[in-house]
């Protein structure tokens, strides 16, 4: 198990994994609120994939 190295009394943070933490428990809020299984679309929307779309971020080939 590896523990992060503390500095100056705080734990570093690994900010893509928290992201990634905080996308899991949408999922799981929207899909506990949901009568139905969740459909692409909506999981697209939970995520906010349109957004980081047209954000223009990788993968984007837009020119």
């Amino acid at each position: 198990m590896n523990v992060a190295p503390m500095r100056g009394g705080t734990a570093v943070q690994d900010h893509v994994a928290l992201a990634e933490i905080e996308l899991c428990g949408d999922l799981i809020i929207a899909a506990s609120a949901a009568a139905e299984r969740l459909s692409v679309d909506r999981i697209d929307e939970v995520l906010k994939v349109a957004d980081a779309r047209e954000g223009g971020g990788p993968g984007d080939d837009r020119r």
